[in-house]
Protein backbone atom coordinates (compact mmCIF):
# COMPACT_ATOMS: atom_id res chain seq x y z
CA UNK A 1 0.00 0.00 0.00
CA UNK A 2 1.16 3.08 -0.92
CA UNK A 3 1.18 6.24 1.84
CA UNK A 4 2.38 9.79 1.70
CA UNK A 5 5.17 11.06 3.52
CA UNK A 6 2.87 13.09 5.37
CA UNK A 7 0.77 9.50 6.43
CA UNK A 8 4.44 8.02 7.57
CA UNK A 9 5.37 10.59 9.39
CA UNK A 10 1.88 10.96 11.66
CA UNK A 11 2.65 7.10 12.02
CA UNK A 12 6.40 7.32 12.85
CA UNK A 13 6.22 10.65 15.22
CA UNK A 14 2.61 11.17 16.28
CA UNK A 15 1.78 14.40 17.73
CA UNK A 16 -0.63 14.92 20.40
CA UNK A 17 -0.44 11.40 22.03
CA UNK A 18 -1.93 10.77 25.83
CA UNK A 19 -4.40 11.89 27.43
CA UNK A 20 -5.65 15.04 29.34
CA UNK A 21 -6.86 14.75 32.86
CA UNK A 22 -10.20 16.18 33.60
CA UNK A 23 -10.35 17.28 29.45
CA UNK A 24 -13.21 19.41 28.60
CA UNK A 25 -14.47 16.69 26.50
CA UNK A 26 -13.24 12.83 25.86
CA UNK A 27 -14.66 11.10 22.65
CA UNK A 28 -14.27 7.45 21.96
CA UNK A 29 -15.54 5.32 18.85
CA UNK A 30 -14.59 2.72 16.85
CA UNK A 31 -15.10 0.19 13.72
CA UNK A 32 -16.05 -3.27 14.52
CA UNK A 33 -15.25 -4.10 10.75
CA UNK A 34 -11.48 -3.59 11.15
CA UNK A 35 -11.10 -3.14 14.83
CA UNK A 36 -9.96 0.08 15.16
CA UNK A 37 -10.69 2.33 18.07
CA UNK A 38 -10.35 6.25 18.61
CA UNK A 39 -10.00 8.36 21.88
CA UNK A 40 -9.82 12.03 22.12
CA UNK A 41 -9.14 14.11 25.07
CA UNK A 42 -9.83 17.97 24.14
CA UNK A 43 -9.10 21.24 26.58
CA UNK A 44 -11.24 23.94 25.59
CA UNK A 45 -11.01 27.13 27.25
CA UNK A 46 -13.82 29.50 28.46
CA UNK A 47 -14.30 31.00 25.16
CA UNK A 48 -14.69 28.05 23.27
CA UNK A 49 -11.22 27.73 21.97
CA UNK A 50 -9.17 24.41 22.03
CA UNK A 51 -6.41 24.70 23.73
CA UNK A 52 -5.07 21.43 23.72
CA UNK A 53 -6.19 18.04 21.90
CA UNK A 54 -4.81 14.57 22.81
CA UNK A 55 -5.15 10.92 21.24
CA UNK A 56 -4.63 7.03 22.05
CA UNK A 57 -5.55 4.86 19.02
CA UNK A 58 -5.60 1.27 19.17
CA UNK A 59 -5.35 0.72 15.23
CA UNK A 60 -3.70 0.46 11.65
CA UNK A 61 -0.52 3.01 10.74
CA UNK A 62 -3.49 4.74 9.17
CA UNK A 63 -5.44 5.42 12.04
CA UNK A 64 -2.89 6.88 14.31
CA UNK A 65 -1.71 9.02 11.43
CA UNK A 66 -5.13 10.61 10.88
CA UNK A 67 -5.64 10.88 15.16
CA UNK A 68 -2.66 12.87 14.86
CA UNK A 69 -3.09 14.77 12.32
CA UNK A 70 -7.26 15.73 13.38
CA UNK A 71 -5.46 17.01 17.03
CA UNK A 72 -3.02 19.06 14.86
CA UNK A 73 -5.69 20.59 12.69
CA UNK A 74 -8.82 21.43 15.60
CA UNK A 75 -6.29 22.72 18.34
CA UNK A 76 -6.67 26.28 18.58
CA UNK A 77 -9.85 26.66 16.96
CA UNK A 78 -13.20 27.21 17.97
CA UNK A 79 -15.39 24.54 19.19
CA UNK A 80 -17.75 25.60 15.68
CA UNK A 81 -14.05 25.44 13.98
CA UNK A 82 -13.23 22.06 14.77
CA UNK A 83 -16.73 20.97 13.78
CA UNK A 84 -15.61 21.69 10.23
CA UNK A 85 -12.29 19.60 10.61
CA UNK A 86 -14.20 16.72 7.94
CA UNK A 87 -12.48 13.65 7.17
CA UNK A 88 -11.61 15.37 3.33
CA UNK A 89 -9.77 17.96 5.49
CA UNK A 90 -7.97 15.23 7.43
CA UNK A 91 -7.06 13.06 4.29
CA UNK A 92 -6.29 16.47 2.57
CA UNK A 93 -3.63 17.63 5.02
CA UNK A 94 -2.09 13.71 5.10
CA UNK A 95 -1.57 14.31 1.34
CA UNK A 96 -4.23 11.34 0.63
CA UNK A 97 -5.08 7.60 1.81
CA UNK A 98 -5.41 4.53 0.26
CA UNK A 99 -9.52 3.98 -0.77
CA UNK A 100 -8.81 1.22 1.45
CA UNK A 101 -8.03 2.89 4.44
CA UNK A 102 -10.61 6.06 4.76
CA UNK A 103 -12.63 4.68 7.20
CA UNK A 104 -9.52 5.95 9.58
CA UNK A 105 -10.25 9.48 8.10
CA UNK A 106 -13.50 8.74 9.21
CA UNK A 107 -12.84 7.62 12.71
CA UNK A 108 -10.75 10.81 13.70
CA UNK A 109 -13.93 13.01 12.18
CA UNK A 110 -16.42 11.14 14.49
CA UNK A 111 -14.04 10.83 17.42
CA UNK A 112 -13.86 15.10 17.36
CA UNK A 113 -17.14 15.06 17.43
CA UNK A 114 -17.60 12.50 19.98
CA UNK A 115 -15.94 14.90 22.53
CA UNK A 116 -17.31 18.11 21.66
CA UNK A 117 -20.56 15.98 22.12
CA UNK A 118 -19.39 15.26 25.65
CA UNK A 119 -18.27 19.00 26.34
CA UNK A 120 -21.54 19.91 25.57
CA UNK A 121 -23.21 17.38 27.70
CA UNK A 122 -20.59 18.68 30.27
CA UNK A 123 -21.81 22.26 29.91
CA UNK A 124 -25.18 22.17 28.67
CA UNK A 125 -24.55 23.40 25.98
CA UNK A 126 -26.10 23.21 21.87
CA UNK A 127 -23.31 23.16 19.39
CA UNK A 128 -25.19 24.17 16.01
CA UNK A 129 -24.23 21.43 13.49
CA UNK A 130 -23.15 18.57 15.98
CA UNK A 131 -25.21 15.40 16.00
CA UNK A 132 -25.45 13.00 18.94
CA UNK A 133 -22.19 10.66 17.64
CA UNK A 134 -22.34 6.81 17.24
CA UNK A 135 -19.80 4.96 19.23
CA UNK A 136 -19.40 2.29 15.67
CA UNK A 137 -18.80 4.25 12.68
CA UNK A 138 -19.67 0.71 10.79
CA UNK A 139 -23.41 1.86 12.20
CA UNK A 140 -23.65 5.74 10.81
CA UNK A 141 -26.15 5.77 7.88
CA UNK A 142 -25.57 9.44 6.97
CA UNK A 143 -23.23 9.87 4.02
CA UNK A 144 -19.85 11.56 4.86
CA UNK A 145 -17.43 13.56 2.49
CA UNK A 146 -16.22 10.26 1.05
CA UNK A 147 -14.52 11.30 -2.73
CA UNK A 148 -15.07 8.39 -5.45
CA UNK A 149 -11.59 5.81 -5.96
CA UNK A 150 -11.99 7.82 -9.27
CA UNK A 151 -11.52 11.29 -8.31
CA UNK A 152 -7.47 10.77 -8.14
CA UNK A 153 -7.26 9.41 -11.78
Amino acid sequence: MNYSDKVMEHFTNPQNVGEIENASGCGTVGNAVCGDIMRVYLDIDENNVIQDAKFKTFGCGAAIATSSMATVLVKGKTVQEALEVTNRAVMEALDGLPPVKVHCSLLAEEAIHAALWDYAEKNGLEIEGLEKPVSDISEHDHHHDIPDEDDDE
